[in-house]
């Protein structure tokens, strides 16, 4: 438990497996973890700004209990040809109650009642069940060896969705109602089938190409209410989508540890029931929302130079068509198809080993340095909403995609001497804008306005004390570093929230 958030969790994990006759293993898991956390809320940039550890939402909670379980067969038929046979299955919930309206109404007691004002209850149940089967034959052609990988995927996915309900006046974790029934109700249902298959290629010593191929076929169905009225039902609606999806991946080596790498692959995103169906208070959902798909290409050049140096540099293409996001509306947040964008920039990472670049003793221990950074310009470049492209102030072309920062750079350094180890991590991230029209001051309930970058500094440690005992701590956000990185619609609370403090931690471990 960690008393100071009021967050308690509890988990349990199993795991075993058999090997027969060295061809065949079969290995099966179950993991359940529960938790209830109070959630602090939003926060309109002004109290940000005054005191960002404060809350105005104290009677806001989140629980969710999961149970994930799968069984797993690997069979090796000969030296040429491998399968494996997955199933699984996710029996889980999501819950949530506490006080959601916009944070320029407070939660205050109400004087006619003599209490708080009741909480909203929300509560989703997940039913999903899966099966995947997958091959991986070696075959000789062109006198190399060439692998082909196939298989299939059955997936069937339920969702029982409770919104709007009327909770109690109290300060805990209680999901009971007050009224007859929620205000809102959904069942959700998804099932897919899909096919791939993809080979490797070796074409010359050096160079191979990867083409894949996958078809999908998803159907998706939904019925309840929108609220209690008598015109507020949704009679059963279904969609199904078929499509196939082509992908490309190739590699030339340079020299045993380095290489040049290109690929591009198709994308396909259907709406999801999140996005039909928020929680949130104050946002409005486009009934036609459409799906989304696009393609990603990246090339780079990766590998390692002798036993000192790891690197990794590419450049990369993502078009995103159909996107969906959020424009400010009237005060609000309406979440619709807001056009295509296009994300371009680089990525890279290096790691170097100070003290094997000089010598290959380590009695001293090692240094490392490390650094990844991202550099990215991601825009929308068409609109296709005839009734804002008329309007220049409602304009998006050429405006920058919501939460996607120009920058992301990470680099620090670890220091390893025997069984000790500790690592320094510094960060900084870009400023963002929270919507798609760009809007750089914030609305009254604080859902829109753009967030400012922010550095943050972390230190953490590791001593293992023989074969069995260890010890581990750190501080996160070292200099207690005033951030956030998001803006809420809905629960915990509509507004800023903001990111943790300075925190310390200190775990013990025994492996048995």
């Amino acid at each position: 438990c960690d008393w100071s958030s009021d967050v308690c969790s509890s988990d349990l994990y199993w795991y075993s497996s058999y090997q027969f006759n060295g061809r065949l293993k079969v290995s099966g898991e179950y993991t359940h973890n529960s938790f209830n956390s109070q959630q602090p809320g939003g926060l309109t940039d002004q109290q940000f700004k005054n005191n960002h550890q404060q809350s105005f939402r104290e009677r806001n909670w989140f629980g969710a209990p999961w149970n994930l379980a799968s069984v797993n067969v690997h069979w090796k038929a000969n030296e040429n040809l491998e399968l494996n046979f997955k199933t699984f299955a996710t029996l889980a919930e999501r819950n949530s109650v506490g006080f959601t309206k916009g944070i320029t109404i407070a939660d205050t007691l109400n004087l006619l009642i003599n209490a708080y004002n009741p909480r909203q209850v929300d509560r989703d149940r997940y039913k999903n069940y899966g099966i995947e089967v997958r091959s991986i034959q070696k075959y000789q052609l062109l006198n190399k060896e060439q692998i082909l990988s196939g298989g299939f995927r059955i997936y069937k996915g339920n969702t029982d969705r409770n919104q709007s309900g009327i909770g109690t006046s109290g300060n805990d974790f209680d999901l009971s109602l007050t009224a007859s029934q929620y205000g809102r109700h959904f069942t959700y249902q998804t099932t897919n089938f899909a096919l791939f298959a993809e080979n490797i290629f070796q074409l010359t010593k050096k160079l191979k190409i990867v083409p894949g191929i996958r078809y999908e076929t998803i159907q998706n169905s939904g019925s309840g209410y929108l609220n209690t009225n008598g015109n507020g039902a949704i009679n059963l609606e279904k969609r199904t989508r078929n499509f196939f999806l082509f992908g490309m991946g190739s590699e030339y080596a340079v020299s045993e540890k380095t290489n040049f790498y290109a690929n591009y692959s198709q994308a396909y995103r259907p709406v999801t029931f999140s996005e039909l169906s928020p929680s949130a208070t104050t946002d409005i959902i486009d009934p036609n929302l459409k799906d989304a798909s696009g393609f990603n290409a990246d090339f780079g050049f990766r590998g390692t130079v002798k036993n000192f140096l790891n690197f990794d540099v590419g450049v990369f293409h993502l078009q995103y068509d159909n996107r969906i996001g959020s424009l400010n509306q009237n005060g609000n947040v309406f979440r619709t198809n807001i056009g295509t964008s296009v994300s371009r920039g680089i990525e890279s990472f290096i790691e170097l080993n100070v003290m094997k670049f000089f010598t290959d003793s380590s009695r001293v221990g090692e240094v490392n340095l490390f650094a990844s950074n991202t550099w990215m310009n991601a825009r929308y470049v068409r609109w296709n909403n005839p009734e804002i492209a008329s309007n220049p102030e409602k304009k998006i072309e050429g405006k920058r995609v919501e939460n996607a920062p120009e920058y992301i750079h990470r680099m620090g350094l670890t220091y390893n001497l025997k069984k000790f180890s500790a690592t320094f991590q510094y960060s900084k991230v870009g400023a963002v804008f929270t919507d798609a029209a760009n809007t750089e001051l914030p609305n009254a309930n604080a859902t829109t306005g753009k967030l400012p970058g922010y550095e943050v500094m972390d230190l953490n440690f590791t001593l293992r004390i023989g074969a069995a005992y260890q010890i581990k701590g750190g501080i996160n956000n070292l200099l207690d570093a005033k951030y956030a990185t998001r803006r809420s619609g809905g629960y915990p609370g509509p507004g800023i929230l903001p990111s943790n403090g300075r925190t310390f931690y200190l775990s013990a471990g025994i492996k048995i």
